[in-house]
Order: structure tokens, then C-alpha cells, then sequence
């Protein structure tokens, strides 16, 4: 339904931004019709005849004379609704859904566009050949035919968008799925090979001592317990609850987030969060968030350092809040990469804060962006909606 709803109000906007007139464009084609339709059945033979004389077009056309045939028959009706139908919402999800088929069987889009073109010179000179009227009258017919034709097209191509657009989303997802899988492998195939040596040695030691055995099923224990402790992590994150969001008071959240995970010995942590600052989000979500970002800036201060946390109107209805360290910093790769599905650099981590992060300020219609330089530290910017309610000067 959202998709029908879409290609309605896109079919609606493009008869704006085309001029077009239901009434006298409208009336103009239907009146063309009977002037047309003779030529119609010369008109197909050409097209098809082109279209075999060119391998890449005619490829797509697998079924033989049965298939060219049924295609005929298309063309011939597409022509007939051109000059009695009106562009109406109908009409528009049927040529939406033919642009949508046509990127689906792989017809290139430059064909597409080629064959609208020869399609719209051949009506035209059909037209002008046939015409009984005056000139006036014919250079209004023929631009009303261009708007119809020009309409057909853009819903066409907008099709071909949707398509092009699904196709990358699913790319996508299987590259993350890609991406997930090795480092799920790699996460669980340390603690399994734990598991494995320990029951290897339980199976063949000829009387171990006790010391041993309570060592190897520690370890066995321990290795579970990381397993699961991925397992559990995942199924979190895969299901990551819709947000509930609502007003929430910046500098509150941030002093809570701080409390609950004070920072370590030598880490100094400065607050610079005006009062007035409040945001839209699900405040559960956004201590998760901020939970995240302290933990991991306080974690690549090993030393100590400062740990700052900034925030700030930046317009267009958006708080930006820094979360910047004094630590390691990161390289431009590693900076790259960070957010990534189970990529950690930590020997215990998961890899999973900052993935989560990024996921939160996602459904929360926030951003995340990362500055770093090794040696110097990182900052962290957290973009979010600003909260419509809150108070103090706006610029």
C-alpha cells in the first residue's frame, strides 16, 4: 500500500511540474485518437523490426514470435489507453508496474528512453500527415502529446529508480549478512576451540589431578559463558525495539549516563551542555547511546585523560553533542570501520557498542560522525532532533 501511495503522489507532482491539464490536454488526446489509430499497426511492425536489429534491446525478448507477438499486443493497447484514457491514479500504477517489470527482466534503461523517442517521432509525423486542421491547433496537439508521452516516461524511469534502489538495498544486506557472518565465526570459534582442547584433554589425561580438572572445566565454563554472551548480544541487537520517543533534557541525560559508569582513575570529565537543550528520543535508547560512547572514549584512555562531553543548537531543528577523548585516537581504516557488526579492536569486545550506537541514532532520526587522530584522540558527534518543546532562544 505505502508503494501504491508513493507512486500516486510522484504521478501527481510530475502532471504538476509538466503542465499538464486533464481537461484540454486531456481532451486534445482523446480527439486524436480516431486521427491515429490507423497508423498504429505500422507503427508496432517498425518498433519491433528496430528492436531486432539490436542485440542488447531484443535480448530480453526470449520467447520467440509467441512472445513478440503477446508484446504486440501490449504496445497496441498501451497506444489505444494513450489517446482514450486519462492519466488518472490508475492509469499510473499500471505504467509504473510496466517500468517495474521492464528493469526486472533487465531491459536497459537507454533503450527505454530510445524507444519512447522513435515511438513519439513516428506519432508525430503520423500526425502531421494526417492533420486537416490548422497549424495552431496542431502544435497544441502535438504538445499535449509530448506532455503524455513525457509523463509515461518519467513514471517509468521513477520505476526503474525503485528497482535500482531495492536491488542496492539488498546488496546491502548482503554484505552486512556477509559482514555478520565472518564475525560471528570468528567470535564463537575462540571460546568453541576453548571448549574443544579442554574436552580433549579431560577425554585422553590418564589421571589427571584435580588441579587440572577443576582448570580444564573452568575453562570449558568460561568458554560457554563467551558464547553465550554473543549469542544474547545478537539477539539484542536484532531485536531493537521501535523507539518511543519524547522530550528529554540533555544535560540530565548526560549526568546520568556519567554517574552510572563513572569514568576511571585519571580520566577528568567535563561537562559543557547548556541547560535550555532538550531532545526528542527514547530516553532508554539514548542512555544505551551514551553508555556506549563514554565507555568506549574512557577505554582509549589508558593512561587517563579528559573526557568531554559538548553539545549545542546547530540548526534546521538538530542538538549536536561531542564526546571527545584525549586517548589513542584511530587510523583513517580503523575509523572507517569501527561501527561495523561485531569488528572490535579489544580482546574481550564484541563489537557491538558502536554498531548499536549508530542503529539507536538511526531509528531515533539522529546521526553519528566520527573525527579522529592518532595520538591526539577522537570525537564522537551525535546528532538528534531537537525536541519542538523545548525552551530558550533559538538562532
Amino acid at each position: 500500500m505505502e508503494e501504491t501511495d508513493r507512486v500516486v503522489a510522484r504521478h501527481r507532482d510530475l502532471k504538476r511540474y509538466l503542465d499538464w491539464d486533464d481537461r484540454s490536454d486531456g481532451d486534445r488526446l482523446i480527439a486524436l485518437g480516431p486521427v491515429l489509430e490507423p497508423e498504429f499497426d505500422a507503427l508496432i511492425d517498425d518498433f519491433y523490426a528496430e528492436i531486432s536489429r539490436h542485440p542488447d534491446a531484443a535480448s530480453v525478448i526470449t520467447g520467440g514470435d509467441e512472445q513478440v507477438n503477446r508484446l504486440k499486443q501490449s504496445l497496441r493497447g498501451w497506444l489505444g489507453d494513450l489517446f482514450r484514457l486519462p492519466p488518472d491514479d490508475r492509469y499510473a500504477e499500471r505504467c509504473w508496474r510496466v517500468g517495474r517489470r521492464h528493469a526486472e527482466i533487465g531491459l536497459e534503461p537507454a533503450f527505454v528512453i530510445a524507444a519512447m523517442a522513435r515511438l513519439r517521432s513516428a506519432l508525430g509525423r503520423s500526425l502531421r500527415r494526417r492533420w486537416e486542421g490548422g497549424q495552431g491547433p496542431l502544435a497544441e496537439s502535438l504538445r499535449s502529446l509530448d506532455r503524455r508521452l513525457d509523463l509515461d516516461l518519467a513514471l517509468i524511469q521513477d520505476a526503474y529508480q525503485a528497482e535500482n534502489d531495492d536491488r542496492l538495498q539488498r546488496a546491502e544486506r548482503l554484505g552486512t549478512l556477509g559482514q555478520v557472518a565472518g564475525g560471528l565465526a570468528h567470535e564463537l570459534r575462540n571460546p568453541l576451540n576453548v571448549v574443544k582442547t579442554s574436552a580433549y584433554f579431560l577425554t585422553h589425561a590418564r589421571a589427571p589431578s584435580p588441579e587440572k580438572l577443576a582448570e580444564h572445566l573452568e575453562r570449558i565454563g568460561r568458554g560457554v559463558d563467551r558464547a553465550d554472551a554473543v549469542i544474547t548480544a545478537l539477539s539484542n541487537f536484532a531485536r531493537l525495539p521501535a523507539p518511543e520517543r519524547r522530550e528529554v533534557p540533555l544535560v540530565a541525560a548526560v549526568r546520568e549516563a556519567i554517574d552510572a559508569d563513572p569514568p576511571g582513575e585519571g580520566i577528568e570529565p567535563r561537562l559543557e551542555v547548556p541547560g535550555g537543550l532538550a531532545v526528542e528520543v527514547d530516553p532508554g535508547q539514548l542512555q544505551i547511546v551514551l553508555g556506549n560512547l563514554v565507555r568506549n572514549a574512557c577505554e582509549a584512555m589508558p593512561g587517563g585523560g579528559t573526557l568531554t562531553l559538548r553539545a549545542r543548537r546547530v540548526g534546521d531543528g538538530r542538538v549536536e553533542l561531542e564526546v571527545e577523548d584525549t586517548g589513542v585516537g584511530m587510523s583513517p581504516e580503523l575509523r572507517g570501520r569501527v561501527t561495523e557488526p561485531l569488528y572490535s579492536t579489544k580482546a574481550r569486545g564484541l563489537g557491538l557498542g558502536l554498531s548499536l550506537t549508530r542503529a539507536i541514532l538511526e531509528k531515533n532520526g539522529g546521526s553519528l560522525r566520527i573525527d579522529s587522530e592518532p595520538g591526539v584522540g577522537s570525537t564522537f558527534t551525535v546528532a538528534l532532533p531537537e525536541s519542538r518543546d523545548a525552551g530558550g532562544p533559538r538562532p
